[in-house]
């Protein structure tokens, strides 16, 4: 449904949307645009391909115009546009500049901007794309120098807000209560656009992030080709794994045969995989395929993924956007809004954490107008089993909420600090950072890192504040990763990563070459490899141990207790297996000497007694294996409630734990302080364990297998585990589940 332009709208901007063949908005699009222009916080959340972008566009253009006219000095407006990856506002900068309006000066500014550039961006632009890492380090710490923008800032736009989620959602939080005080520092009030993919309470989830009220617009008006979404299920192989459990083809080489087929057929095809590793096998599998079937293919296909220098990312972008490519296998970093007409075809492979997350990437295709086939491929992972016999939890349920915790003190501390950094804190700033920070400001004064005085709190340090954050980690920064034979810069990789992906004899790989790690040096941040050709990847053993600090929720489901709460997690890498990269099958073992990192974070944990055990028709030999099957599965199926990966969460089992004097059930998250995935599960307990009952019952395997109670990442060789067992320990967890 159109609706006309609104009575405000510019004739210039008019025309210009008028030559690229927009005759007239969609409804949404107009009513996203007036709450905007009326000053209202406002998050558009619909699917891809509505036209998101003239939402935005439409306002904060239409201002820079209006405003420029009125002010002929250069006092007009001004536009901040926030993008959670470099690509996709080198995408927006293009669609801006395709307005071809003179008085829209506009500009990307990130880590790749030329510093010869950026006093001019400064000075001049009035549509500035960045990034959060940039507004970071780079805007509100030097905001001295940006005052004459800050003093005309009228619009902020944030594209893609429901990928902030987790621990980096907690730093944009907080990051964006920065820049409204320094905003209002010098007198700006601007209005908060947002759009995101579809999401449950996304005025609820934007209004949180952003620290005030906001609008939502949630009715598509727009209209869009067919789309086929199909469901695929690797077969079962006649190899075998850990334990005697039956093996599924991989979920790789299902993706690749797919993606070689289709090529082949001269459809357009875009896959996408979690890991950085699978993107890469799969873009080399393909690759492979089609070199025997047809020469002329050759260099046809390509990985995609974080980590690739800035200007492999940008020849990747371009020759995808101009056909050069038939295929491309990505990370999710291709998720998020790059516009490339033409694509036929997405293969997920592998659930990638989210309903919005799916429908984000199966959105990639179709998106000018035509037919499309969206395949997900299951991986060996309880919550695919679930939903390859459970479509319906996919597409008749809604969408998740975003979860962030702003409050997480590990998140929360440091931003306070660079806020200070910024423009000292004054008592009334306090409120805008939460109901903890008052508490936080006074441990932080206690172990000097600011100095109160009568008017507020200071940092009085001679480094930088903003050094404290990790946007998009949990600490210790990014580590080099460098060639030694050559000594050239390959890309890098999280701290927290690193134990686990690049431990001495670890493979990795890059733009399709592979590379055995040579030595893991913590000191200098820096890992060094080798070029090799392995037929295996390889995967770290870890074992894990959970005290308990503080328990600050609980709940009874009759005999059975269900808590919620801090602990600390004490994690070693112990060993890595070698498996086979076209058959899972475990190749080989090696110990590896590495030290025990503590994690300070939150938990939800369940605890039963052995009687109550007992009388479910478990029998003591059993309780080992059911508790540890439980766990792998639940941690499986938590994704389902919560908008986590399985990677963000863990998990310990055991039948007398020292803290609960019970047996007891850990799912913890992932990172320093909590993400608020565990509490997502704590308050959805029963949903959550009821779909992890039926994946365990869904899966066709006889006594347990990777994809109802194996786990990737057990430290234990996933040994005891007890299916059966797991049944009915979940059927009695459950059986007065309020």
């Amino acid at each position: 449904m159109h609706a006309p332009w609104p009575a405000w709208t510019h004739p210039d901007l008019v025309s210009a949307y008028e030559r690229l063949g927009i005759r007239e908005p969609w409804l949404h699009q107009v009513q996203a645009a007036m709450a905007a222009e009326a000053g209202e916080h406002v998050i558009l959340a619909t699917g891809t391909a509505s036209g998101k972008s003239l939402a935005y566009q439409l306002p904060a253009v239409n201002r820079i115009l209006t405003a420029g006219e009125a002010s002929p000095n250069g006092d007009g407006a001004v536009v901040l546009y926030l993008a959670p990856t470099k690509a996709l506002a080198a995408d927006q900068l293009e669609a801006v500049t395709s307005l071809r309006l003179p008085a829209v000066r506009a500009s990307t500014y990130d880590g790749d901007t030329e510093q010869t550039e950026r006093r001019w961006i400064r000075e001049h632009a009035n549509f500035v794309l960045a990034n959060p890492d940039m507004l970071h380090y780079g805007i509100l710490p030097n905001h001295a120098w940006w005052s004459r923008f800050f003093k005309r800032l009228a619009f902020v736009v944030i594209d893609e807000a429901h990928s902030y989620r987790g621990v980096f959602g907690s730093h944009v939080a907080n990051l964006l209560r920065r820049l409204r005080r320094v905003c209002e520092h010098y007198g700006a009030d601007p209005a908060f656009i947002g759009a995101s993919a579809t999401s449950a309470d996304p005025d609820e989830s934007f209004s949180r992030l952003i620290g005030s009220d906001a609008t939502a617009v949630t009715h598509d008006f727009s209209p869009r080709g067919a789309k086929t979404v199909a469901l695929w299920e690797p077969p079962l192989t006649d190899k075998f794994g850990e334990n005697g459990a039956p093996r599924r083809r991989t979920s790789i080489a299902e993706t690749s045969d797919l993606m070689a087929n289709l090529i082949c057929e001269q459809v357009r095809t875009i896959s996408f995989i979690k890991s950085r590793r699978g993107a890469e096998t799969i873009s080399s599998i393909t690759q492979s395929m089609l070199d025997e079937v047809d020469p002329g293919l050759r260099g046809r296909v390509a990985a995609y993924r974080s980590g690739y220098l800035p200007a492999e990312r940008r020849e990747l972008e371009r020759r995808l956007r101009a056909g050069e490519l038939l295929g491309i296998a990505s990370t999710p970093a291709l998720e998020l809004g790059i516009d490339v007409s033409g694509l036929d075809a997405v293969l997920v492979a592998g659930w990638p954490g989210t309903r919005a997350s799916f429908f984000q990437q199966i959105g990639r295709a179709g998106r000018a107008g035509q037919d499309a086939l969206a395949v997900f491929v299951a991986s060996d992972d309880p919550l695919d089993t679930y939903l390859v016999h459970h479509p319906e939890a996919i597409f008749d349920t809604p969408v998740e909420a975003t979860v962030f915790d702003p409050l997480n003190p590990y998140v929360l501390g440091p931003h306070l600090c660079a806020a200070a950094a910024e423009q000292p804190l004054r008592p009334e700033d306090v409120a805008l950072f939460g109901p903890t920070a008052q508490k936080l400001l006074d441990q932080l004064v206690e172990r000097g890192y600011l100095r109160r005085r009568p008017s507020g709190w200071y940092w009085t340090h001679p480094e930088s504040a903003a050094a404290m954050v990790n946007l998009r980690a949990d600490g210790g920064g990014p580590v080099s990763i460098i060639d030694f034979e050559t000594g050239a810069l390959l890309g890098s990789m999280d701290s927290p990563q690193t134990h686990y992906q690049a431990h001495p004899d670890a493979v990795y790989v890059h733009q399709g070459a592979s590379y055995v790690v040579e030595e893991l040096n913590e000191q200098d941040h820096c890992i060094l490899v080798r070029r090799a050709n392995p037929n295996y990847y390889t995967q770290a053993r870890d074992l894990t141990t959970v005290e308990v600090l503080e328990e600050t929720l609980t709940r009874d489901w009759g005999s059975v207790r269900v808590h919620f709460g801090d602990v600390r997690v004490t994690t070693q890498v112990v060993g890595f297996q070698r498996k086979s990269i076209s058959s899972n099958e475990i190749l080989g073992e090696e110990p590896l000497d590495l030290e025990p990192r503590d994690l300070h974070t939150k938990a939800v944990w369940f605890t039963i007694s052995e009687a109550d055990m007992l009388s479910a028709g478990l029998v003591a030999g059993d309780i080992p294996g059911a508790l540890h099957a439980a766990e792998h599965a639940a941690i499986g199926l938590l994704p389902l409630v919560a908008s986590s990966d399985r990677w963000d969460i863990g998990g310990v089992s055991t039948a007398i734990h020292a803290d609960t004097e019970s047996p007891t059930i850990f799912v913890y998250d992932g990172h320093p302080g909590g993400a608020g995935f565990v509490e997502r599960g704590y308050r959805k307990a029963a949903d959550w364990l009821t779909a992890t009952l039926e994946a365990i019952r869904s899966c066709e395997c006889e006594s347990g297998c990777p994809s109802c109670v194996q786990s990737p990442k057990c430290g234990n060789r996933n040994n005891p585990l007890s299916k059966a067992g797991a049944e009915r320990l979940l059927e009695r967890l459950l059986r007065d589940a309020g």
